[in-house]
């Protein structure tokens, strides 16, 4: 099932520059004990973040929990093949998140260190950021 949101205040909206700084909130693991860091910035669609999420289930069979952290919110347009010039903005094809460096994508917990380094990392080669696998900082 594909992540997108229900309803929103502007169907199109800018497709904006390149992704630039840091993330300064979402950047620790706070659900699980181990999660996935986007050590760079770009554009992940929800079809990617449903395959690393099918990923990282298919491995862990039934044992752990996982928790998304982004969301897909921005739509992106794409007009017909062969559309002349001028002829306005394409219909909304996909949403996409924007993901900046930093930022933790996915968490993971109730499973072995091991077994959740593997699962992320078969999670990672769906995604098109480089990544890193991280555990919960203990306080």
């Amino acid at each position: 099932m594909l992540m997108m949101p229900r309803k929103v205040k502007h169907r199109k909206i800018h497709r904006g520059g390149a992704i630039r700084g840091t993330v300064s909130r979402g950047d620790k693991v706070s659900f699980g004990s181990f999660g996935l860091k986007a050590m760079s910035g770009g554009l992940i669609s929800a079809r990617q973040i449903e395959a690393a999420r099918r990923a990282m289930t298919r491995y862990i069979q039934r044992g752990g929990k996982v928790w998304i952290r982004i969301f897909p919110d921005k739509p992106m347009t794409k007009s017909g093949d062969e559309t002349p010039m001028g002829k306005g903005k394409g219909s909304v094809d996909h949403y996409v998140s924007k993901v900046r460096p930093g930022k933790v994508m996915f968490e993971m917990d109730g499973v072995e260190r091991e077994v959740a380094k593997r699962a992320m990392e078969l999670a990672a080669y769906k995604l098109n950021v480089k990544t890193k696998f991280i555990e919960k900082e203990e306080k």
